[in-house]
């Protein structure tokens, strides 16, 4: 059965990966993307694939962001929301709504609950500190929001291979640091199984990353 899913900021590291495990592995042969971004010539290689159509638009704008919720079953967000009032994701939430697409995945950052422990817990959140009041909004919305949602918290990433612990709205943050690889790896696995991490907001992290006062890289 063919699963349609969205891409928001499809030009972002972590959307060009999940982008190609969709594009390339056997398990995926059936999902069609739409890939939706500033500007489509950024992703002119992928243009002539029958499985992708590229769109051009704005998480800004309400028309562009409801126009290409047209038909989606999943729609994952590859930026934090720190538009001023959030309008980034009202106009998410608001277009599927409209289009009745239930299934949203949004990235975030860590330390929006106070969730890191330690010293590099209060290094984040001075050095992240005027990003978090919209980063928290993001995902109260999201939770009010009536949505399939899950908020993935980011640690401060690096080009590693996939290896993450995952935690939960009210657990403390596990590490300090991950990949890349294993961000998209949780958003793939959700694709895979969209009832995975359903209705929560989870942190991604290295565990053995753990105990750092700094990120690792």
């Amino acid at each position: 059965m063919t699963k349609n899913v969205l891409i928001m900021a499809a030009n972002g590291q972590i959307s060009k990966i999940v982008t190609h495990r969709l594009l390339t592995e056997p398990a995926f042969k059936d999902v069609q993307l739409t890939l939706f971004l500033r500007n489509k010539d950024r992703l002119a290689k992928l243009a002539d694939n029958p499985r992708v159509t590229l769109v051009e638009g704005s998480l800004d704008n309400a028309d562009d962001v409801a126009k290409a919720m047209a038909g989606q079953d999943i729609v994952f967000v590859g930026v934090v929301d720190h538009s001023p009032a959030n309008a980034e994701t009202k106009n998410v939430i608001a277009g599927m709504q409209a289009a009745h697409v239930q299934r949203v995945i949004y990235t975030n950052v860590l330390g929006i609950y106070d969730e890191v422990p330690g010293a590099f817990g209060a290094w984040n959140k001075q050095t992240i500190s005027s990003g978090l009041p919209t980063a928290l909004g993001s995902d109260q919305l999201l939770a009010a929001s009536g949505l399939d949602y899950t908020t993935l918290r980011l640690p401060w990433l690096n080009d590693r291979d996939v290896h993450y612990e995952v935690t939960h709205r009210h657990d403390p943050y596990v590490g300090v640091s991950g990949s890349r690889q294993s961000i998209a790896d949780v958003v793939v696995r959700i694709i895979t199984d969209p009832a995975l991490y359903k209705d929560d907001s989870i942190g991604i992290a290295d565990p053995d990353t753990a105990g750092h006062d700094r990120p690792v890289y």
